[in-house]
């Protein structure tokens, strides 16, 4: 069975979007839903750039599971043509991938944006993982994730 593919969106996939992957995958393995594959991408990456030290230690201090070699991405059109659905983080960036079918955002799905908190204090990343984890059960039901559809 193919796994289907969830992608985050954010604006350099060094903080908000790849936690919210992060978040996500250990909240669906916890769940023990299955089939999907979650991803996250950039609209402006610098390819190859590392996690934020920050979103790290933001993502270790909760125990959430993340590639320690991780490289930002940017989101290409294979990519988009891949994904099952693209969450992006906020109203901003879903505007910017207008007219896609599998475009979604926080704000449509959980009535969030998450902000941005490049070049801030670990802090500020800590509030924004906690935002991302708050809106989990919104983008599990809100994607039909926790339907029993494996197809």
């Amino acid at each position: 069975m193919k796994h289907k593919k969830i992608l985050f969106v954010c604006t350099g996939n060094t903080c908000r979007s790849p936690m919210a992957a992060a978040a996500l995958r250990q909240e669906l393995k916890r769940r023990k839903i299955a089939w999907y594959t979650v991803q996250s991408a950039g609209l402006h990456a610098e390819t190859g750039a590392p996690m934020s030290a920050h979103a790290k230690q933001a993502l270790d201090e909760r125990k959430i599971p993340f590639a320690p070699d991780f490289c930002a991405r940017q989101l290409n059109e294979k990519m988009i043509k891949e994904a099952f659905a693209i969450v992006c983080v906020s109203e901003r960036h879903r505007e910017q991938l207008q007219g896609r079918p599998n475009v979604t955002s926080l704000r449509a799905l959980a009535d969030c944006d998450l902000p941005d908190p490049y070049g801030q204090g670990v802090e500020a990343y800590r509030e924004t993982l906690r935002a991302v984890c708050a809106c989990l059960p919104a983008i599990i039901e809100g994607l039909g994730l926790n339907q029993i559809n494996k197809s």
